[in-house]
């Protein structure tokens, strides 16, 4: 995968048990073509799709358009880009990205973690990837959160990636997780490997106080 190096000074402003919406996990690996990149695995859609459309469409996540607060959190400034799977650019791509807020919890009304909502934190976002097929996005790292007494999701970031005829729903993990080697939804899945986010090292004024990662979307069919 290209990893390209991202500075953090280029963004300045601006689950799950049931699968929703009809998107099952695949339960099998088709062999791979030689020379053909590997795509990502998909996962569920889960249960806190945003119940609405995020209120700035920048890629800053760490604000809400007409307030004057950030959100609280680690930031994260996270790039790739979306690929086929001969590794070409699909440019125009749409991606719908959603999250827990840093103490792990969605804003949505389902949501009963008993964690506190950010109230500066939009959580959604909607992009598109630019000619190259790159795209980036500002945001805190999200926190994990329990699902049973037994099962605690680590940090994830959801995605809804749309490229020119095909569509990928799917989670992104941070490498490095502990809570990473014991989620059943990361480990079920049919590539798990496409789905880690890796970080890189970050350049700039800031760079003691954010973390910069990096992860590709291939798609099947671009």
């Amino acid at each position: 995968m290209l990893k390209p190096t991202v500075p953090i000074d280029d963004l300045h402003h601006g689950d799950e048990t049931v699968p929703s919406g009809g998107v099952a996990a695949r339960s099998s690996v088709v062999a791979q073509p030689p020379n053909l990149y590997e795509p990502t695995s998909d996962e569920i859609l889960g249960p806190f799709y945003p119940t609405n459309t995020p209120a700035d469409q920048c890629g800053d996540l760490t604000y809400i358009a007409g307030k004057a607060g950030r959100a609280l959190g680690s930031i994260v400034y996270l790039s790739g880009r979306v690929l086929n799977r001969r590794g070409e650019p699909v440019p125009n791509a749409e991606l719908d990205i959603w999250q827990a807020n840093a103490a792990g919890r969605y804003a949505h009304p389902a949501d009963e973690n008993p964690a506190a909502i950010d109230p500066n934190f939009e959580g959604h976002a909607r992009i598109r990837t630019g000619p190259d097929g790159s795209w980036r996005i500002k945001t805190v790292k999200p926190g994990g959160y329990p699902v049973t007494a037994d099962w605690s999701r680590p940090p994830h970031i959801h995605f809804d990636a749309r490229g020119q005829v095909s569509r990928l729903v799917t989670q992104m993990y941070f490498e490095g997780e502990s809570l990473n080697e014991k989620d059943i939804l990361l480990q079920r899945a049919w590539g798990k490997e496409t789905l880690i986010a890796r970080y890189l090292e970050a350049t700039g004024s800031d760079e003691s106080k954010v973390l910069v990662a990096q992860w590709d979307i291939v798609l099947l069919g671009g």
